[in-house]
């Protein structure tokens, strides 16, 4: 799917099997001349789906990451790609608004406040109702339909009357929040009861199904069953489960290995004056990653002459996001004067103290910079998953570096030979950052082979087959039994 053009092959518009998200796995360009094409967008969800659909002749039904814009079904990648049309209003009512001034803060554990709108709500519903009925359109006849994420909440339930007949599954790429946080949102019976349409409701953790279970049968009619992972809404049965996400790891493990890679990394190293220790943060710019918390942390390591610049240094990645929204500006802001304070006092003419890119990696550059780390930070106050934990893990055939990660990240219930922490706690973050930075080779190493253990086991094919094939979808011979 990286061409440009698409390709002359039919539409499937009677699918067996359709994923639906808010985007598909293409975004529309526009060219300097006016033109436009199709680009594959990147992400671990195309690359864990891409083999099943295919194999199932399946369809992608998303919005085409532009606003107003009226596409047609089309093939591309060998993938039948359904374009859901969205208003610019509708992006910054549904998608901005309640997705994310609402949806978003509530389900990471009110670490900002949430929003509640009336008119945002109404634009939520509007436009699930509508993915829904594009999804009924496209669905073969008893077919499986995997809705995604926060964004689409309400379409199970829609597309339940529509479509009776279809095998519904649905997944939360975020964290579900706990019973009193999520019983603050005005429309909860209505979120409820939208989930409760699938067959199969998917999250990261057992934590995920035991506040959905208990908010199930609290809010809707929905009855408990004997296995505390089934609810009864009628005369359905609704499955719940945790099928904790993960990456391409094989692949991320094999570009570690290669030379370009290998040599990347002692560049990176060599540029910044060869540190003793690198310190690597990788984030999109959100007030859930705590990115402020381990900048606290160097600092007071650095003013307590625990450590020197010399000893180590700091790589701070932040890709941008939601460049719109005025608290995300207000977060760049505040980061950037904690980068430029620490600087300020301990950088020297030519060796900065934290290196701070605000700026997205092309994937083997970012590979080097795994490579190159000697210790990972993640400190999210809250996140489902943090894939970037357990790239870190794939990227380390050397078996060297350690993961300093947030007890709040879902990785943290499999990655626990990572040196766990609060991050609400600068004096315990800060205490697991120098014993990282001290370590030894041979408990570092120890570690990292149990981490990387985990996570080339478990990876993203694992995840796909595991919640397709408790959806009761058959997985083609070659990914596998599910």
């Amino acid at each position: 799917m990286t061409s440009g053009t698409t390709e002359s092959a039919t539409v499937n518009t009677s699918a067996d099997l359709v994923v639906v998200a808010n985007r598909l796995p293409v975004d529309l360009q526009t060219l300097p001349d006016g033109s436009s094409r199709w680009k594959r967008s990147p992400g671990g969800l195309v690359t864990a789906l891409e083999p099943t659909l295919r194999a199932r002749e399946g369809a992608w039904v998303g919005w085409p990451g532009v606003p107003d814009v009226d596409a047609e079904p089309f093939v591309e990648g060998g993938l039948s790609l359904h374009p859901v049309r969205l208003s610019a209003g509708e992006i910054e009512e549904y998608y901005e608004g309640f997705s994310n001034g609402t949806l978003w803060p509530l389900y990471h554990d009110v670490v900002a406040t949430p929003a509640f709108h009336r008119h945002w709500w109404r634009a939520y519903t509007r436009v699930n109702e509508r993915f829904a009925e594009a999804v009924a359109e496209v669905a073969a006849p008893g077919g499986t339909v995997w809705v995604q994420d926060y964004q689409l909440q309400l379409v199970p339930g829609k597309l339940r009357e529509l479509r009776p007949d279809l095998k519904i599954g649905f997944f939360l790429h975020i964290p579900f929040p706990p019973v009193e946080l999520f019983r603050q949102l005005p429309w909860r019976t209505r979120i409820m009861e939208g989930l409760l349409g699938a067959d199969l409701v998917g999250f990261h953790t057992e934590g995920g199904v035991r506040n959905f279970h208990w908010l199930a049968t609290e809010l809707t009619g929905a009855m408990p069953d004997r296995d505390p992972e089934v609810v009864r809404v009628g005369d359905r049965q609704v499955r719940l489960g945790a099928f904790p996400i993960s990456i391409d790891s094989t692949t991320l493990d094999t570009l570690a290995r290669t030379d370009t890679v290998v040599k990347r990394a002692a560049e990176i190293r060599e540029e910044l004056g060869n540190p003793g220790r690198i310190i690597l943060g990788v984030d999109r710019l959100d007030y859930t990653k705590g990115i402020d918390v381990r900048l606290r942390a160097y600092h007071e390591l650095l003013e307590e002459e625990r450590i020197t610049v010399d000893d180590a240094v700091v790589i701070q990645l932040a890709t941008p996001s939601r460049e719109r929204v005025e608290h995300y500006r207000q977060m760049r802001d505040d980061i950037e004067l904690s980068v430029g304070r620490i600087n300020g006092e301990y950088a020297r003419v030519g060796h900065p103290a934290v290196h701070y890119l605000h700026q997205s990696l092309p994937r083997e550059e970012l590979t080097a910079f795994y490579l190159a780390a000697d210790v990972m930070l993640v400190t999210p106050l809250r996140d489902g998953m943090n894939l970037v934990a357990k790239e870190y893990v794939a990227c380390r055939p050397d078996e060297r570096g350690v993961l300093v990660l947030s007890e709040f990240a879902g990785a943290a219930n499999e990655l626990t030979s990572a040196l766990l922490v609060n991050p609400h706690d600068t004096d315990g973050v800060k205490e697991a950052l120098h014993a990282a930075l001290t370590m030894n080779d041979a408990e570092a190493g120890k570690r990292m082979r149990t981490l990387r253990r985990q996570v080339l086991d478990h990876d993203v094919d694992h995840w796909a087959r595991s919640f397709l094939g408790a959806l009761g979808v058959p997985v083609p011979d070659d990914q596998g039994q599910a």
